[in-house]
């Protein structure tokens, strides 16, 4: 008997800690080969793959099985309220089979019909998706040397149930929760979607000298530049010995490819810093403000806008005195490499020369063109930035609550 550090007003009971197998009929999904029964209609078929956090996810092509085949095997066709969870790969993981899944069949998946007298659906996929259990499900399957969650694995699951009133308190806040994560994660890549679109049609296409969207009041053909034309100095980086305390932990900034995000070129994660002394015994340099780090070798195809003094390890080229607008001009080279990254890719090198990248070319409209496209991308990704923080913010609050809304055993 034990009770939550978090609870809604109004309960006070202890909570009972009941073995999996006493809250409902428990089996697991068909393990043999079925590609012979895949149709384009039927009856679904879930894979583990399928189920995500509270929610099932199939992509743009689901698998379904024939209905001879699925008539066969009736006796396991999910039904409403059902719970499934993931025997291989994300263990654990659970959803709850709503309406659109309802007559549904596993494919090795673990499912728990709950008796509805003991235990909600709803309240035990919110528990079997906490840290508690799938730390339990991750240490049971390996112990042995396995990577799968068995039922004799998940027949000594304990899952902590409190009354049917707060069961279902827990579960209708998790899902709220769950429908806000939800929510920002869609509006993030519909934005992202967004970005990659205009992006095709609002530079021009090679051969063209205008773009197919285009903001109004702007006409004219855009020109083509060589970045070496509108770059007045380009800087190189290197990595102060690492053994030397004195090099380190100083107040100028350093930054290596893995700080960067690809589609975050105006934001940074700086994680350390040189001193004087180890800028002056290294390769590294002291890039003015306002310049564009573009990384060259691991992790190409990435690059940052930096609006102050920097230095860089060995895996960047750094582009100074730019003399077009910096925030078209991050998105104009970010475009070129991503439409050459499958050639850097494909070769020995994996990287590109200062050479190369000054001699790759953009198109250039008017500045004023160029500070309205800048503008317009600049407000695409504070959107996505936002509703990406927001979205995490979310499943911040959602790990707290879910680590302190059920008792410690």
């Amino acid at each position: 008997m034990s009770t939550p550090k978090i609870r809604f007003k109004g309960f006070s009971d202890d909570w009972e800690y009941r073995k999996v197998t006493e809250l409902g009929e428990i089996y697991i999904g068909l393990v043999t080969t079925m590609t012979s029964h895949y149709t384009d209609s039927g009856s679904l078929l879930i894979r583990n793959s399928d189920i995500k956090d509270g929610y099932f996810e199939f992509g743009n092509n689901p698998i379904y099985l024939d209905e001879e085949f699925s008539e066969q095997n009736a006796s396991r066709k999910h039904q409403i309220g059902d719970v499934i969870t993931v025997h291989t790969g994300d263990i654990g993981t659970s959803a709850v089979i709503s309406e659109k899944e309802a007559g549904s069949i596993g494919f090795a998946t673990i499912v728990t019909r709950p008796y509805k007298s003991k235990i909600k659906s709803d309240y035990l996929c919110t528990y079997l998706n906490t840290d508690t259990h799938k730390r339990f499900a991750m240490n049971i399957s390996t112990g042995d040397g396995r990577n799968n969650y068995n039922l004799r694995d998940y027949y000594e699951c304990i899952v902590p149930v409190p009354d049917i009133d707060e069961q279902t308190k827990i579960s209708e806040y998790i899902k709220r929760v769950n429908s806000l994560i939800n929510l920002h994660q869609r509006k993030c890549d519909e934005l992202q979607k967004v970005k990659k679109y205009m992006l095709q049609k609002m530079f021009p296409k090679k051969g063209e000298k205008v773009p197919e969207i285009r903001f109004a009041g702007f006409t004219g053909d855009w020109e083509q530049r060589k970045l070496g034309e509108i770059t007045g100095k380009t800087y190189g980086g290197g990595t102060p010995k690492t053994d030397i305390d004195e090099y380190w932990n100083g107040d100028i900034p350093w930054i290596q490819s893995s700080n960067l995000t690809e589609n975050k070129l105006f934001d940074v994660d700086i994680q350390k810093h040189v001193t004087a002394k180890g800028l002056q015994k290294s390769a590294t340099q002291l890039v003015p403000a306002n310049s564009i780090a573009v990384v060259s070798h691991v992790g190409v195809g990435k690059l940052v806008f930096m609006p102050f003094q920097y230095t860089t390890s060995q895996d960047f080229i750094s582009l100074a005195e730019i003399r077009t607008e910096p925030k078209f001009t991050c998105y104009a080279i970010y475009k070129r490499l991503q439409k050459d990254l499958h050639i850097v890719q494909g070769s020995a090198i994996k990287g590109i020369t200062k050479e190369d990248l000054l001699n790759k070319e953009i198109a250039v409209p008017s500045y004023e063109e160029q500070e309205a496209i800048g503008r317009h991308f600049s407000n695409l990704d504070n959107l996505i930035t936002l509703h990406q923080r927001k979205c995490d913010t979310l499943k911040e609050i959602k790990k707290y609550m879910l680590q302190n809304m059920f008792p410690k055993k």
